[in-house]
């Protein structure tokens, strides 16, 4: 991750913290290492987007299940393949929770990450795991309400370019209801253990 990348999810963070500080009396009584939203309607509580396969999607599919909406997009170096592979650990970690997790990608590149491509890349990490890919302006508009920033930067010949973002995981209970933020880098032990405790009704 460069520079500009991490001075964004620490931005991303400290408001995050931030904001959870004013939560205190909403929040539910499970020790939880991730920033605890609950109760937060400062950030988005649903989207309405289709996936990889063409099939629209929002919270109201996933219903019984934990929801992890990462953002992010293929061709990214490094952010993305490392939340993915550490999403596909901790998955693996639940055991047989890990049916009852949803990992869904969002992607900040419609114009590259095609379908076909959200199919293949997502298919080296996990099979269940959706990616979210819509036009320009549905791409815009949920990265707006989950206070996501984006940004196209060029690269160094005509037509190449690569994507600023934040990094970070919106973890939301089987009751559709936002819960939490984890940071980026979080270890998968720290992350299976929150996760694990909202599958068990925390």
């Amino acid at each position: 991750m460069n520079k500009r990348n991490a001075l964004r999810w620490l931005a991303g963070s400290a408001m995050l913290a931030s904001t959870a500080g004013f939560l205190t009396a909403c929040k539910s009584k499970a020790d939880f290492n991730a920033i605890d939203l609950t109760g937060s309607k400062e950030y988005g509580q649903d989207f309405s987007m289709p996936d990889q396969h063409g099939q629209r999607r929002s919270m109201a599919d996933f219903k019984g299940k934990v929801v992890l909406v990462f953002f992010g997009f293929t061709q990214c170096p490094d952010v993305c393949p490392t939340t993915l592979g550490d999403l596909a650990a901790v998955k693996q970690k639940l055991g047989a929770k890990g049916d009852k997790l949803q990992v869904i990608f969002a992607s900040v590149d419609p114009a590259r990450d095609t379908p076909e491509i959200l199919q293949a890349y997502l298919a080296n990490f996990d099979p269940s795991f959706l990616a979210l890919r819509g036009s320009d302006e549905e791409t815009a508009k949920m990265a707006k309400d989950f206070k996501v920033y984006y940004k196209r930067v060029e690269g160094q010949t005509p037509g190449s370019y690569t994507m600023d973002h934040t990094a970070g995981d919106y973890i939301f209970d089987p009751e559709g209801r936002l819960r939490l933020y984890s940071r980026y880098g979080t270890p998968v032990d720290t992350l299976a253990k929150d996760i694990e405790q909202l599958i068990d009704g925390a």
